[in-house]
């Protein structure tokens, strides 16, 4: 497959252009990422290692972590490199690269959320078959859906923008290779590929987020018949499977439902959900669930006695 582009490079101008800002986010970022990976992961471990964490809810919650872990990878470290480099440079071929990863996980992380609502209303509305309705074949295959979903929007994507003729300037106003910075500078009409990136990103991102809005609410409105301790416990993995719904949709809905078009806000809210939300999940899944936080305690207190 073939490209007709006389640009063979593009250039990233990042999120400031003022050195001591770039040293200052370079610092954060570069302890966010830190964070990140190693959150993400030991929430991945922990999960994998612990006898006690086998429930469906907490496998799907590993498979998250590790997303959120690729995701955040597919994005920060190019910024970070860039906040110290003088020529943020990046190759056609290496853009597209990292528009078909970022867009790969991003997806696969849409199913694999709508994944996680569907194990909360087994296990609250019909507890009684949840372990045979969330059986091990069922977990694997929403697992597999979600990444042949993540798959096919990542694909839609990189064939829209890749056989775009690029014939003049080729400077992105981001700090990543994106759908809507690289369609402003296709030197062609780019409105139905527009309205493709907006039937395959934004709706799709709307429809979701409705229907998990819809699903946890009635959900919610299903605890009135449960005892007060079901509800508290309920109450608590549901609000934090919220968090990270609205984390993760609103700042994409944000970005997506419109027209081809950039603002500057847009390089805020793409650090949001490619940098910070990564971040976050872990931190929100662990700090308001006991048995994660006692396996992990478990499972470094087995660590120290081994050294």
């Amino acid at each position: 497959m073939g490209h007709s582009s006389n640009v063979t490079e593009f250039v990233l101008l990042g999120l400031t252009q003022h050195p001591e800002g770039q040293k200052a986010l370079f610092v954060v970022f570069f302890l966010i990422y830190v964070v990140t990976v190693v959150g993400n992961l030991l929430v991945a471990v922990t999960v994998l290692a612990s006898p006690s964490l086998c429930s469906p809810m907490y496998l799907l919650l590993a498979c998250l972590s590790l997303m959120d872990a690729m995701y955040s990878t597919a994005i920060s470290p190019k910024l970070i490199i860039d906040l110290v480099c003088g020529q943020k440079t990046i190759s056609f071929s290496a853009c597209m690269g990292q528009l078909f990863l970022e867009h790969l996980f991003g997806g696969a992380e849409v199913f694999l959320l709508v994944a996680m609502a569907y194990d909360r209303y087994v296990a609250i509305c019909k507890p009684l078959h949840y372990l045979t309705i969330m059986n091990r074949q069922v977990c694997i295959l929403l697992l597999v859906v979600a990444w042949v979903g993540g798959f096919l929007h990542s694909v839609v994507q990189l064939l829209s923008v890749y056989n775009l003729p690029f014939c003049g300037p080729n400077v992105i106003d981001h700090f990543a290779c994106d759908m809507y910075p690289l369609l402003e500078l296709a030197c062609t009409d780019t409105y139905f590929v527009g309205l493709t990136v907006v039937a395959n990103g934004g709706a799709i991102c709307m429809v979701i987020f409705s229907l998990l809005l819809m699903s946890y609410g009635f959900i919610l409105r299903s605890l009135r018949t449960h005892s007060q301790e079901g509800r508290r416990k309920a109450l608590s993995t549901c609000s934090s499977h919220i968090m990270v719904v609205v984390l993760f949709f609103v700042p994409c809905i944000v970005t997506y439902v419109r027209p081809v078009s950039t603002f500057p806000i847009d390089k805020s809210v793409a650090v949001v959900y490619t940098i910070i939300t990564p971040m976050l999940n872990p931190l929100i899944y662990t700090l308001r669930n006991s048995e994660m936080k006692r396996a992990m305690r478990k499972l470094w207190c087995m660590k120290l006695q081994i050294d």
